[in-house]
């Protein structure tokens, strides 16, 4: 097991009112290699799982663990070398890159930071063989991000986040924002990116089409409590709790045939 969430509770300020606790116990483990998607309604906790899990915040009650590190109470060099092992990619690839530095800056940063290249040639290398990897061209290194598209941007922050060999790629919502047709060109880079570097991708989404396709584990999320979780098949294939099925019947079926049949088999399950 690669990380181990136990039992976190979180809550927010909400003054003049009580604090608004938004996640309840909630346990779950991710192992070497795995894609676990996080779905669930807005609201629902995932993005506060996510950033516990970064060690951004902190949650009140339970442990994270992360390959023997305690993650919450992590300092020194522990806390480096989780900081190096842990990267994130957000949803907005607009709001997330510099627009003042140029693409080798951006994804060489992290090089610089943890000091895993001795000279700038060696940065310069390895910027250029991510590049390569995520599907961009290593000869616009030097150019600023206002000149590429909303798909190119988000292979910049997804080579970023991995141009530092991290073990574990936290996703929020990280095609949200993009056209459909990018969107499955960037799942199918993560896809690939999965398989070629042994890489474990928490990826939090509202799209169950998109988590089908990806994760291989899915936890469902209501109110800030784990509803279910378990494989793929066991979610989509025989769901256990009604707000999973909930959840899956509001997913659009492009057969208008197949739709009204759905509804009429919900109605009918309603009235029952």
């Amino acid at each position: 097991m690669l990380m181990s969430i136990d039992s976190i509770s979180k809550s927010y300020n909400a003054f003049p009112n009580p604090p608004a606790k938004v996640l309840h116990d909630v346990t779950l483990n991710i192992d070497a290699g795995e894609a676990i998607g996080l779905v669930g309604e807005s609201g629902s906790g995932k993005s506060t799982i996510a950033k516990c899990m970064l060690a951004l915040i902190k949650p009140e009650d339970g442990a994270i663990t992360y390959d023997g590190i305690d993650v919450i109470h992590a300092k020194g060099e522990e806390l480096r070398r989780f900081r190096r092992e842990v990267q994130m990619v957000f949803q907005d690839p607009y709001g997330s890159l510099n627009p003042r530095m140029t693409v080798e800056e951006l994804i060489g940063e992290g090089l610089l930071i943890h000091k895993l290249e001795p000279t700038a040639a060696a940065r310069r290398k390895r910027v250029a063989e991510i590049m390569d990897m995520v599907g961009l061209n290593p000869n616009d290194m030097d150019r600023y991000t206002r000149s590429f598209s909303g798909g190119q941007r988000q292979r910049i922050a997804i080579a970023r986040a991995l141009v530092i060999r991290p073990r574990i790629l936290v996703c929020d919502e990280p095609v949200a924002a993009l056209d459909v047709s990018v969107q499955a060109q960037v799942i199918n880079l993560l896809q690939d990116m999965q398989k070629k570097l042994n890489l474990a991708i928490v990826f939090v989404a509202h799209d169950l089409a998109v988590v089908r396709h990806l994760c291989e584990k899915i936890v469902v999320l209501h109110k800030g409590k784990v509803v279910e979780q378990g494989s793929r098949d066991e979610i989509f294939g025989n769901p256990r709790m009604p707000y999973t099925q909930s959840l899956l019947a509001a997913v659009p079926v492009p057969d208008p045939v197949a739709g009204r049949a759905r509804r009429a088999a919900r109605r009918l399950e309603t009235a029952n």
